[in-house]
């Protein structure tokens, strides 16, 4: 891969270089491994090649999603962070990986997305401050309607009928996967040893929002904060790979009308996405309005507006009278 592949995904906040946890994955995997990645830092989905974040646009497989296949592609591209483990080492990543999303996932979109007070005060105000007119009015409530279906898919259709049960149940799996994790962890720099790999990636953009986002309802991210190691992993992975504020590089110079022209090529397409976003949105905030009868069209028979015109007329011949 010599040229950089373009890698589309949400930006930053909170500290971090994306807010998103399987685009912080891809971000800090490929600073692990030097992976050149061009990257699009967008605030709609709309504005990727397959219509959702991340993904990665390759020469040679089209349109990656998934950030484990992003991460298989890149490893198979030789920028492999995994190349000196051993088989049991190898092993443990796939474990702990499936702990992740098992244990600890779930209770990241409950913290996110499903309690109310973090959803409203934290996640939907930044996603609706980050993403563009219309887009801020319905993107966010689709958002968290499809984590609500994944939370389903991972914890049961009926998870949702006792929200205070489901809460508990996840709290406490989630609070022993982070013991589990600290205990693993010990006193290294990495999970094995002096150099990160994947599972560092995994685990880092796991972690990351929940100790960096200021959450209203704080209570599982004050148990990651009572274990000091994770919390010093992850701050020592944002200030080594990471270093700029929020995680994002310094602005780029602006070049010269004298350059090589590529950003005035980009600039049509750019505001013909902007403009096409906004024509998108304007035209599923009428029809959402109009299905759920919020607007009503109604039309107006000929002979009412025939009667209507002819007592205007009637009046302003009796002014002329009067006259």
């Amino acid at each position: 891969m010599a040229a950089p592949v373009e890698f589309f995904c949400w930006p930053g906040g909170w500290g971090l270089p994306s807010v998103d946890p399987p685009c912080l994955a891809v971000l800090a995997y490929a600073r692990f491994t030097g992976a050149p990645l061009k990257v699009h830092k967008v605030s709609s989905p709309w504005r990727s090649p397959s219509g959702t974040l991340p993904a990665l646009k390759t020469p040679d497989e089209g349109v990656l999603s998934d950030p484990q296949q992003i991460i298989t592609y890149l490893r198979k591209q030789r920028f492999n962070a995994d190349y000196d483990l051993s088989a049991r080492q190898g092993a443990d990543t796939l474990a702990f990986v499936s702990l992740l999303q098992e244990k600890l996932l779930p209770v990241l979109i409950h913290t996110f997305w499903v309690d109310a007070k973090n959803y409203v005060e934290l996640t939907r105000k930044w996603y609706a401050e980050a993403m563009p007119f219309p887009l801020n009015f319905f993107l966010p409530g689709r958002m968290q309607k499809q984590q609500l279906e994944r939370l389903q898919t991972l914890c049961g259709e009926n998870c949702l009928e006792n929200e205070e049960e489901l809460e508990k149940e996840l709290y406490r799996e989630a609070r022993e996967c982070l013991t589990l994790l600290s205990q693993r962890l010990g006193q290294q720099k990495f999970f094995f040893g002096d150099s990160p790999a994947s599972l560092d990636a995994v685990v880092f953009s796991h972690l990351a929002p929940l100790l960096k986002a200021k959450l209203p309802n704080a209570k599982f991210q004050q148990h990651l904060k009572s274990l000091p190691n994770l919390c010093n992993y992850c701050t020592s992975i944002l200030s080594l790979y990471f270093p700029w504020d929020e995680g994002d590089p310094p602005p780029p110079v602006t070049k010269s009308a004298s350059g090589d022209g590529s950003e005035s090529e980009e600039e049509p397409h750019k505001r013909r996405n902007q403009v096409l976003s906004v024509l998108v949105g304007l035209l599923a905030m009428v029809g959402y309005a109009l299905l759920t009868g919020i607007v009503s069209i109604q039309k107006q028979s000929p002979g009412t507006a025939g009667r209507r015109a002819i007592a205007l007329e009637e009046e302003e011949e009796e002014e002329e009278e009067e006259e």
